[in-house]
């Protein structure tokens, strides 16, 4: 496997007093099912930012916030606008966004880091934050098999199936991108536990241990909250979702844990 890049904007662990959390959270799929219950996800996810603004240090969204997202050069998709007025005020307000693409959303080039001052990654990337060392990224395409997926995951990223799907008109684009998003929903199991030795981005975690030490992995894709020792030190947490669970991950400086949404 190919070594992942190292975050050369890191800031020097010895450097970061941990005053404030660096929190993660993935997988929100806003626009599913319906337009109703996608924004009372949307405002919910806004409180939540809302909640940790004051306390976060470092915001990492590991991808699939939405369930489609395609960027047209002249054209916004329409909604979402609480979120990214949302994102757009904690950039402004000093907090490191870090967005990472998902199969879902993968067709982002320039708009969240010229207009919302994000940074966006479209794989892993390994980093120190604190003085624990961190590999951060969605998920999807990671550890063995499912070779169909990642042929397909390339054409997509491919820049040329971008440019061919741009030609469409937007109305019969997002059609097409909301069937295949179907399609692949349909193909996942997300609410189980496939055990220890069939969990993908266990058995991949498990691999990269044995090239060099990890303290935290930290991924979504699975909508499945779980935090699991992988190693003597090393743990895999799964940010879980935002259609079900409602989960995020927080790191205070020393543990990393999973903690739940709900409004008071």
């Amino acid at each position: 496997m190919a070594e992942l890049p190292f975050d050369q904007n890191t800031k020097d662990p010895e450097n970061i007093p941990f005053q404030k959390n660096v929190y993660f959270l993935s997988d929100a799929h806003l626009g599913i099912p319906d337009y109703q219950s996608s924004l009372e996800r949307e405002k919910k996810l806004v409180d939540w930012l809302d909640a940790i603004k004051s306390n976060a240090a470092e915001i990492y969204l590991l991808g699939d916030i939405f369930d489609f997202w395609f960027e047209y050069k002249d054209v916004i998709l329409k909604g979402y606008t609480r979120l990214l007025g949302k994102l757009v005020e904690l950039a402004d307000f000093g907090i490191d966004i870090y967005y990472f693409t998902g199969n879902h959303d993968m067709w982002n080039y320039e708009f969240f880091q010229k207009e919302l001052n994000l940074k966006v990654y479209k794989k892993p990337v390994e980093k120190y934050i604190g003085d624990k060392y961190f590999m951060v990224g969605h998920g999807d395409g990671l550890g063995p098999d499912d070779k169909s997926y990642k042929i397909m995951k390339k054409i997509f990223q491919n820049k040329l199936s971008y440019r061919i799907f741009s030609f469409f008109h937007p109305r019969i684009g997002i059609s097409l991108a909301r069937f295949f998003s179907r399609q692949s929903r349909n193909s996942n199991v997300e609410d189980e536990f496939l055990g220890e030795d069939k969990e993908r981005l266990i058995l991949y975690c498990k691999y990269k241990l044995t090239q060099k030490h990890y303290d935290f992995f930290v991924f979504g894709h699975r909508h499945l909250p779980m935090n699991f020792k992988v190693g003597e030190d090393s743990y895999y947490v799964n940010t879980g979702d935002w259609i079900k669970t409602f989960s995020y991950a927080v790191f205070d400086g020393k543990s990393l844990r999973l903690e739940y949404f709900s409004q008071k």
